[in-house]
Formats: structure tokens, C-alpha cells, sequence
């Protein structure tokens, strides 16, 4: 019997309660099954770059506590890889640990934008440009739905900062929305079709995502062809039966009883029809019955291949910044000293739902040693990972420092700088670490900084050091990697997915980042990274896709055609050579950007619109040949609400970075339209140097006026557990919340998991008190609650209905 065929024939056998049972989670993890029916439930968990189930309480909560599994970079460090092919082999690893926990949804990958360096979930993302997010997701979700196991795409959409995630609006005009914030989303699905998507906490243009009928409806299922199922990030449902009518089919985690009762209220009263409500029971039935299907027997997965993996994906992430001299890579008959905290206490993951626990865990230090044979490795902290200043630490690492014949230094940023739940509020290092490296002024000229961190950070010795490296979080296998590199066993050849800005203030978005608690305004539009330094010609400390290797690469011989498709769509083909001019074997990063001449509208100066990594032995060469689809020419028209390509010129640039092009060529297109007419009102945005994001600019980029956000008071249904906190009942049940919060961690929970979860949950709305109690706080109780922080006590006696918005 077919999926489909076993879909029906269930349906005809559920009552109306099994239905509404089947739209909400069992517990924490799971999906309801129906055991008369002998259909199982099946389990989700976190991921993205690990598996992250929990082992004593697999239907609960909690940041500690998960069985062991392989620990691979984040996804900030993996994406300067540019290696989709080592994407999809760490993808099929993690589809082989689900089925060995029996997991049949591994929650990533996670593609959203990064807007602004501050965004505190921005370790768990790809890039600030959707092509190279959407490229490597589709490989990492190709890599795990091999294995039989589903993923779950997200967060759909617009999440690009954790402060008041849970009930913030962000407002994004349609171009700016079309252009930057959904592209990866919609070719994960039109190449890969995710198992699931999961859908962000937050409001786009003043819907809640878990009802944005445009999104989850007209442009995820009918537009883009989306097959599988949408699930709602963990406590993101604001009304269960608005979201069912347009397009969430399943709540996560369980709610208890409420919205059940909700839902079974809403077909016997008639505000949802039979039929609506089957359509969401029979994607989750098709879920449950392919994971059923796919399950496999699975007696524990290859420890060492999958550590092996894990070092050669950081190898890959490792960036050479800059390497003068050169410094590296160290020779085994020098002396080194190696300074800093984290050489023994290493930063290899993020915080937050995404932590894993490594099935084994290197150090720096040791790694170093291991390779350092001839001389030993000599070592002091010189700081404190707390950021408390130690003058007497300080003046043991220079000491050793001075006796070196090379020093290296590794810093970064300590766990609880970023992390899920609250956004960074600077970009700078530590103090001490600070402090630390202009004490090691007299040494700077033999000094390499390794950075351990997930995001851009602020580089103000970057002139005068002469070597720095980028390790991002590595993951498990991050140490070993480290001194592969620093020693030569392996050959950098990471590449940013990011820009690194000279200052905060110059990052387009930073004025209105992240905005209010109720709404965050998108009035830089399109310039996001480096569409905006690129094309505004402001200066960067590193740009988009820089990358140094120990070798050299040559490119020449640019040639470009249009062909067709295998199709039979019009194609441009762009085909060079790629030399390898060095004397080491090494990989480069080739990258292909488009640029339009004479647009009707504003667009970047250049685009990445494809790109290759190619390994070569000294001396070889290759010819690489890389092809443009119509969409590589096209900007989303705003009054035709569509990919739109003009008759114009447009330049083709293959660089190594952004900023560091080697090859152009033009090309005039034909195929299209005619140019059109500039909207004058739109002018600043064409001129974004001058960063003129006004009310009356962002007013037309909007095609309307700007929104009022939503009042903090009169307090409601939506009002966080921050917003009341004013209020002396507020405050109370702040403090009731950090108790359940002790609870759920545990007593010999850390200090950094306890900032992260009270971070997560005092950002929580009141609603949620509702389906987080598992039903031991009814619809009345919250409503009096509510309206005694009011002041409206004969309300409060009533119990009735408060706002909600």
C-alpha cells in the first residue's frame, strides 16, 4: 500500500479527537502516534551539527543531559568551507547517528540571513548571502534524507535576531523579503523538498509566521511546489486554529490538552471545516508513515570515520586571514609558546538548543604538542576566561612569549557571548584578551592569533599582527585540525561567508538593529553585507569570501557563452582556468558574481551567483566551468510580483573574493525586457553610501506607511514575561519562572545554561503559559492574570477574554 492510499484509509478510521490529537506533539520530541492503528510515534530532536537527544528524559526539555554524538562545526564555520560535496558527507554522518538514537527528524538545517554580526543565533547559520545558504543546505539536507531521516528546514522566515523573537514584527518590504530573506529557503525546497519546515516565532509585516497564510500557503506550497510538512518552532504557536486554516499542520511541543479541545471546538462549531482540518492530518500521517517506513536498525554508527570527518570539515573551516612573513606554517624545529585560556578549555560549539555532547573532545594545547616533536610547547593562560583582569597572567605569557620563536595565541569569545536567546551586544574580544595582546607588543612580529568564535569580531591589532586565523567553532575535532594547519599537515583553505566590518557602525542595519522589543524595521532593504560594502565602496577589515592559502592560485583564459539548459533553457556559460602556481597541494575557492549596468532599480554592484572549490597539486591546472540560469540576471519586480530580467549589460567577475577579482568579462542579454523607469522616491536606496533610510524612504520602499508597533500596554495575551516584569505581579512571576526554569536545568546545570535558558523563557509570552503547563494553567486563570497586571480587578473576577495581538 502507497503512502498516499495508507493516508486515506487512516483518515476514514480516526475520530474527530484522534485527528485533532494527531496537530500537536505528544510530549517535547515527539509525534503522537495511535496505537489502535499500530501507527508509532516518531521523534524529533536538535541538531543542526549534531544529534542532540536527550538520554534519561527523551520527552523533556533541558540543554544537558544528550547521549553522545559526533560534534561537527557550526554552521558559520561550515559554510566557510564552500565544500557542498563535505557538506553532504557530514549530512549522511548525521543521517547515521538519528538512526542509530532512532530519531526520524533531525531539526536543521538553520539558513536564515545573517542581517547584522550582533544576531546571538548567528553561529547557527549559514551566511548573509542566500545563494552560498541555500547551496550548502541543500547539501546537507541531501546528505541526511539519504539515510531515511527527515529534516526540518528553518526558521521560516525573517528570524534574524533573538531579542524578542517570540513576538516581534518585522517589517521587510517585498523586494528586500523576495531578494535576501527567502531565496535559500525557497532552493532547498525546489531541489531537495525538506521532510519539514519549521516556521520562526515571530511576526512578518504583522502576522505571526505560524498563520502567515502568504508564506506557509500561497509562496512555500503553491508557488515553490513544497510536499512536506510545516511544524512550528518549539512554543511558536499563537492561534492553533487560524495557523491549521493557513498551512501549520503540527505543534511543537505538546500543549497539552488545550489546543486539542481548540480544535475539536472549531470543527464542531464550524470555524474549520472537516476537510481543512484532514489536510493537516494527512501530512502528518505521511510524515509518521515514511519515518516508519525509512527506520532502520542501526547497532551505533563508525566512531572514528565520523571524528575523522569532523577534522577534516574544520580543517576546511579554517580561514587564513593574514599570514605576512610568511609566518605560517610552523616548522617543527622551532620553539612556540602557546598563550590563552581556550588552548585548554577550547570554544568548539554554540550555546543554546543546538549543544552537543562530543563522543570525544580535543584540546589546542595538546594537539599542539603532538605535533610539535623537536622542542616543547611552552604555555600560559594569560587571561581569564570570566574576563577578570590578572596582571600576574599577563606577565607569564609575555615572559614565555619572548623566548618563542613563534607565539600563538588563541582567543575568541567565551560561551556565554553568544548564544541562542539574547543578541551580542558589541563586537569586541574580552578585556583580557584585549589586554593580552598589547602586552605582546614586543612580540607581535612572530604573533598568530587563532579566533575561536562564531561570528565577526572586532580586529583592532589586525594591522599589526602578522598572521591571524579564523577557526570558527570546529566541533569535536577542531584542536587536531588547528595544528594540521599551523603546522602544514593541511593546507587552509577556508573562505568567509561573512564580512568582517572595520566597526560596528559602519553594518547598514545596525541603526535599527535589533530594534524594538515589538517590531524591528528592515530599512536598509537589500543591503545586507556585502551587497552594501561591495557596492557603497565603504572599507572592511576582511570581505566576503577572503581566504589565504599556503599556496598561490592563478586564473585566466575567461571565456563565456550561452547555451542551453539539459531543460532547454537559456544558460550562460562562464569557463576559465584555474592554475595552481604554488609549490603545495591546495583548494581554491573559485567565485562567479553578476552585476547589472543600467537596472531600473538599485541592485549590488555584484551578486554571487555561483562558485566551485577545486583542489590542485603544485603546478596543475584545470578548467573550470561554472553555468547561469536566467534567475542568475533576474531582481524581484515589485509591480509585476515577479523574477524580472532586463535587456541590459552585465558584468561577469571571477574573483577569490568579493573584493578580489581576477577575471571580467561583459555580456549583453537580449532575452528579456525592456528597461524600465527608476522610481524616484526610491532614490536613497540607490545611493546607499549615504545610508538616507528616512521614514519617507523606507515609506516607499514599503509602498505604504510604517506600521505603528504594538502598544506594551495594555498588557495581553502576547506580553512577555520582560514587559511584565515592571509590574509587582510581574516580577513575581519572573521569579516563578526562574524556579521552574532551576528545575527543568537541574542543580548542577552551569551558570551559562542557566543564562541561556532564563533568556529563552523571560522572552516567552504569557500565552505560552498556557501550553507549557500542560494544562495546569486553564484560559480563565491566564485572562485574570492578565487583567489584574491591568488594574482591571472586576475583569479579573470574571475571568474574561483578554487581547491578543
Amino acid at each position: 500500500m502507497t503512502h498516499s492510499n495508507a493516508v486515506n484509509t487512516l483518515l476514514q478510521q480516526l475520530t474527530l479527537a484522534e485527528k485533532a490529537t494527531l496537530c500537536s506533539g505528544a510530549d517535547f520530541w515527539h509525534v503522537p502516534g495511535i496505537e489502535r492503528l499500530q501507527l508509532p510515534a516518531i521523534m524529533l530532536t536538535d541538531g543542526p551539527h549534531g544529534v542532540r537527544k536527550l538520554a534519561n528524559k527523551a520527552s523533556e526539555a533541558g540543554l544537558s543531559g544528550s547521549v553522545p554524538a559526533t560534534c561537527f562545526p557550526t554552521a558559520s564555520g561550515l559554510a566557510a568551507t564552500w565544500n557542498c560535496a563535505l557538506t553532504r558527507a557530514i549530512g549522511v554522518a548525521l543521517g547515521q547517528e538519528c538512526q542509530a538514537e532512532q530519531v526520524s527528524v533531525l531539526l536543521g538545517p538553520g539558513i536564515n540571513i545573517k542581517r547584522n554580526p550582533l544576531g546571538g543565533r548567528n553561529f547557527e547559520y549559514f551566511s548573509e548571502d542566500p545563494y552560498l545558504a541555500g547551496a550548502l543546505a541543500c547539501a546537507w539536507i541531501g546528505g541526511v534524507q539519504s539515510q531515511g531521516v527527515g529534516t526540518s528546514l528553518k526558521h521560516f522566515a525573517v528570524n534574524n535576531h533573538e531579542s524578542g523573537r517570540m513576538v516581534v514584527d518585522a517589517i521587510v518590504d517585498e523586494r528586500t523579503l523576495r531578494e535576501i530573506y527567502l531565496p535559500a529557503f525557497e532552493i532547498c525546497v525546489k531541489q531537495e523538498q525538506p521532510w519539514t519546515i519549521m516556521c520562526s516565532y515571530n511576526k512578518l509585516n504583522g502576522t505571526y509566521l505560524s498563520e502567515h497564510a502568504g508564506l506557509l500557503s500561497d509562496i512555500l506550497c503553491t508557488e515553490w511546489g513544497f510536499k512536506g510538512l510545516v511544524v512550528s518552532d518549539w512554543g511558536a504557536v499563537n492561534d492553533r486554529v487560524l495557523g491549521l486554516k493557513n498551512g501549520l499542520q503540527l505543534e511543537m511541543p505538546s500543549s497539552g490538552t488545550i489546543n486539542t479541545q481548540r480544535i475539536i471546538d472549531a470543527v464542531e462549531c464550524g470555524e474549520l471545516s472537516l476537510a481543512e482540518l484532514d489536510g493537516s492530518v494527512a501530512k502528518v500521517l505521511t510524515l509518521s508513515l515514511r519515518a516508519q517506513a525509512e527506520a532502520q536498525t542501526r547497532d551505533g554508527f563508525d566512531l572514528e570515520a565520523h571524528h575523522a570527518l569532523a577534522r577534516q570539515a574544520a580543517e576546511e573551516v579554517c580561514v587564513l586571514l593574514k599570514n605576512d612573513g610568511p609566518l605560517l606554517p610552523l616548522q617543527t624545529d622551532q620553539s612556540v609558546a602557546v598563550l590563552g585560556a581556550l588552548a585548554v578549555d577550547t570554544r568548539y560549539q554554540g550555546s543554546g538548543s543546538s549543544q552537543i555532547n562530543p563522543t570525544r573532545l580535543e584540546q589546542p594545547l595538546a594537539e599542539i604538542q603532538r605535533l610539535s616533536r623537536q622542542h616543547p610547547v611552552h604555555f600560559a593562560a594569560g587571561y581569564n576566561l570570566h574576563d577578570d583582569q590578572d596582571d600576574s597572567l599577563i606577565a607569564e605569557a609575555v615572559a614565555i612569549a619572548v623566548t618563542a620563536d613563534r607565539v600563538v595565541l588563541i582567543a575568541g569569545l567565551p560561551p556565554e557571548y553568544e548564544s541562542e536567546g539574547f543578541d551580542r551586544q558589541n563586537l569586541q574580544l574580552p578585556a583580557a584578551q584585549l589586554r593580552l595582546i598589547e602586552a605582546l607588543a614586543p612580540v607581535h612580529h612572530k604573533l598568530i592569533i587563532v579566533l575561536q568564535n562564531g561570528a565577526p569580531v572586532d580586529l583592532p591589532f589586525a594591522d599589526r599582527v602578522p598572521a591571524l586565523i579564523e577557526a570558527y567553532l570546529g566541533g569535536q575535532a577542531g584542536a587536531s585540525a588547528l595544528a594540521n594547519i599551523l603546522y602544514g599537515q593541511a593546507n587552509p583553505s577556508g573562505k568567509l561567508a561573512e564580512t568582517f566590518p572595520l566597526a560596528l557602525a559602519d553594518i547598514p542595519s545596525q541603526p535599527w538593529f535589533p530594534g524594538l522589543l515589538r517590531q524591528s524595521q528592515y530599512r536598509e532593504g537589500i543591503w545586507v553585507g556585502y551587497r552594501y560594502f561591495d557596492s557603497a565602496q565603504v572599507a572592511v577589515r576582511f570581505p566576503f569570501g577572503h581566504g589565504l592559502s599556503y599556496t598561490r592560485f592563478d586564473y585566466s583564459d575567461l571565456q563565456v557563452s550561452h547555451e542551453l539548459s539539459s531543460t532547454g533553457q537559456p544558460t550562460v556559460r562562464v569557463t576559465f582556468t584555474l592554475t595552481n602556481s604554488g609549490d603545495r597541494h591546495g583548494a581554491e575557492v573559485a567565485q562567479l558574481y553578476v552585476g547589472q549596468l543600467h537596472s531600473s532599480v538599485y541592485r549590488p554592484a555584484k551578486e554571487l551567483q555561483g562558485f566551485t572549490k577545486v583542489e590542485l597539486d603544485p603546478g596543475a591546472h584545470t578548467r573550470v566551468s561554472l553555468e547561469l540560469p536566467q534567475q542568475a540576471f533576474a531582481f524581484w519586480s515589485v509591480e509585476q510580483h515577479d523574477w524580472v530580467v532586463e535587456n541590459d549589460t552585465f558584468s561577469l567577475s571571477i574573483g577569490a573574493s568579493v573584493a578580489d577579482i581576477r577575471l571580467q568579462q561583459t555580456l549583453e542579454l537580449t532575452s528579456g525586457q525592456a528597461i524600465g523607469v527608476a522610481n524616484p522616491a526610491l532614490r536613497p536606496y540607490a545611493l546607499p553610501a549615504q545610508r538616507r533610510f528616512d521614514d519617507a524612504a523606507f515609506s516607499a520602499l514599503l509602498g505604504h506607511p510604517i506600521p505603528l508597533p504594538v502598544p506594551t500596554q495594555p498588557y495581553q495575551l502576547n506580553s512577555t514575561i520582560v514587559e511584565v516584569r515592571h509590574h509587582w505581579l510581574g516580577r513575581l512571576l519572573q521569579r516563578r519562572v526562574a524556579q521552574q526554569v532551576a528545575k527543568l536545568i537541574g542543580p548542577n546545570a552551569s551558570a551559562k545554561d542557566k543564562m541561556v535558558m532564563e533568556a529563552m523563557f523571560f522572552d516567552m509570552p504569557l500565552r505560552n503559559m498556557l501550553t507549557m503547563s500542560q494544562g495546569n494553567i486553564n484560559q480563565k486563570t491566564l485572562n485574570r492574570l492578565i487583567h489584574l497586571l491591568n488594574g482591571n480587578w472586576l475583569q479579573a473576577l470574571r475571568g474574561s477574554a483578554v487581547l491578543n495581538r
